[in-house]
């Protein structure tokens, strides 16, 4: 049986879709992720810790009109994918 949170998650994975597909903005992103204060409580906090550590990176890599080699939109990007399995696996393991 699933964690009724788990349901939570799609909005953080459209909003990523969004983004990798060039629909959507790193502000919207980070907006609709902070938002998710349900999923984040649901979570072990170590999970918010990551996902905000990601997020700063992501909106400090912004600043930038290349990539840099300290912020690869594409590396967190990849690295917030990473985090919404394994939420969802911790998730649906609760």
């Amino acid at each position: 049986m699933s964690h009724p949170a788990a349901s939570q998650l799609a909005p953080m994975q459209a909003a990523l879709h969004d983004l990798r597909q060039g629909h959507g903005s790193i502000a919207t992103l980070c907006a609709t992720w902070r938002a998710r204060e349900d999923v984040m409580q649901a979570l072990p906090p170590r999970y918010q810790q990551v996902a905000e550590d990601l997020l700063g990176r992501l909106e400090a890599g912004s600043l930038f009109t290349e990539e840099s080699c300290s912020f690869s939109q594409k590396d967190l990007t990849d690295s917030l994918a990473t985090w919404l399995d394994k939420a969802a696996q911790t998730l649906s393991a609760a």
